[in-house]
């Protein structure tokens, strides 16, 4: 089961989709079928890469809202997360241009390490709110997950893998993709938005008995003592 997302760094709804999706992939029993990757996609590509402007000042702005208005958005939104096990801390975040992340993901992907770079930076914007504008940000990450610092750099200090980038966006607007995170499996069936866990697992059912794929089995046997607003992003 090859599972395609399109989705950006600041969008608040795709890590929530995210998660929803790993929750759903291991209740459904396809977490060893499903091949996940992430596609690029910019909600704005015009955000400035070096600005201080809050996150709640800044959807002020973009949509004639007042500060107040504009946190008690966010409230609900990071109610949301709260349902999915993140704790977003949208009082500290800046907006932030995605673009050298994206590309930073793409070199990431030839060293296998894509899926914890992603992870990483959707963490430490929203949970951190770290700017992941930042390339000093952005190389502490790629070295935190074992990526070669030298290398990020040199990266992150160039155009590389611009264009890879470029094809997953341009893909996006061919598939009518207008907003993130949107979910593509095995390049035949498209889920939208951050869907409830419930309604993801009866997608992944659906499609796997469509497609004939038969969940992994659980083993039965002695059971272990251990311890422990909306739905998307319009670009």
């Amino acid at each position: 089961m090859k599972i395609e997302v399109w989705s950006d760094y600041v969008c608040p709804f795709c890590y929530i989709g995210k998660r929803t999706l790993e929750k759903a992939l291991v209740q459904s029993g396809f977490e060893s079928q499903a091949e996940v990757s992430f596609k690029a996609y910019q909600l704005d590509p015009n955000t400035p890469t070096d600005s201080a402007v809050s996150t709640h000042e800044s959807l002020a702005e973009k949509l004639g809202k007042t500060m107040e208005q504009a946190k008690e958005m966010t409230e609900g939104v990071a109610q949301h997360a709260r349902s999915v096990g993140l704790e977003y801390n949208f009082d500290g975040m800046v907006e932030a241009n995605t673009l050298a992340a994206h590309r930073l993901v793409k070199w990431a992907e030839t060293q296998e390490k894509d899926a914890e770079l992603t992870e990483q930076l959707m963490h430490q914007y929203f949970v951190e709110a770290k700017n992941v504008s930042n390339h000093e940000v952005l190389l502490n990450l790629a070295e935190a997950v074992g990526l070669p610092g030298d290398e990020a750099k040199k990266v992150l200090e160039s155009d590389q893998f611009m264009a890879q980038v470029q094809v997953d966006i341009e893909e996006a607007s061919q598939i009518g993709v207008q907003g993130v995170p949107f979910f593509v499996v095995n390049r035949k069936y498209a889920i939208s938005g951050a869907q409830p866990l419930e309604a993801f697992v009866e997608a992944l059912e659906q499609i796997a008995e469509e497609e004939g794929i038969r969940p992994q089995l659980k083993p039965m046997g002695k059971k272990k003592t251990s311890y422990c607003t909306g739905d998307s992003c319009d670009g």
